[in-house]
């Protein structure tokens, strides 16, 4: 990891924002806030509730080209995207145990938000990230996502579409070294918080390794502000240690 010269964003100005109205991402627009006086702060949800930014649906091509056009025309020079959206149960997807309970509509399903929308929200918002001063684009990750790092097995869709995240925004990084060379690519692990992804799979987690949100937050900002464009491509923990791919 690189050293950041302002590791508080304090001296930062232009554009941030923040994908995913969830706990982690709720966190992450309020610690910005008091750590950023400069930069203007931005919440894309797909449900927005009043004063949020705007609505994004990553699976929906056509809320990704409005969110292109508000950023192209609004929001320049974007310096910070951080990426929480994810989807790891709901209707008719849970973490499959064995084989047997796969099913095509559910690794689509994982596939299409915890996968695709990470790299198309990159080609969203890739005009308007400044090519004159650092600036970062980070998604969540896991380390269920980690291939050299699984020891358990199971959890199909989700640990298969978060190491296909991995391996497209890896790839990413190596195009924007040459057409975005202060920008950092990230990969980021937050740690088992406590929000609504993780509820029914945290019952064996220690009471000291169950992040509140707003730690978990804390704790990202810290690495992010420790990460430089020569860090660009890499996944880390969200301690500060790399991940195995």
């Amino acid at each position: 990891m690189g050293t950041s010269a302002d590791p508080t964003w304090r001296q930062w100005h232009g554009h941030a924002l923040i994908v995913g109205g969830g706990g982690i991402g709720r966190a992450l627009l309020e610690q910005l806030q008091q750590q950023s006086p400069h930069l203007q702060l931005h919440l894309a949800t797909r449900a927005p509730i009043p004063g949020d930014a705007c609505r994004l649906d990553l699976v929906d091509d056509a809320s990704l080209e409005d969110l292109k056009q508000l950023a192209e025309s609004q929001w320049q020079p974007l310096r910070l995207v951080i990426n929480t959206a994810g989807v790891l149960h709901g209707p008719g997807l849970q973490p499959e145990k064995r084989l047997a309970a796969v099913e095509r509509r559910a690794l689509e399903a994982s596939f299409a938000i915890n996968a695709f929308g990470p790299l198309l929200l990159a080609q969203a918002v890739a005009g308007a990230l400044s090519r004159d001063l650092p600036c970062h684009f980070s998604s969540l990750s896991a380390r269920v996502g980690s291939i050299g790092d699984n020891q358990l097995g199971g959890w199909y869709a989700y640990r298969g579409a978060k190491a296909a995240q991995n391996q497209l925004l890896r790839t990413l990084a190596i195009e924007w070294r040459r057409r975005l060379p202060q920008c950092c690519v990230s990969l980021l692990h937050p740690g088992t918080t406590a929000t609504a992804l993780s509820q029914p799979f945290r019952g064996s987690v220690q009471a000291d390794r169950l992040f509140t949100p707003a730690r978990a937050a804390s704790q990202l900002l810290q690495v992010l502000a420790g990460l430089t464009a020569a860090d660009s491509g890499g996944f880390w923990a969200w301690d500060g240690q790399a991940i195995p791919w």
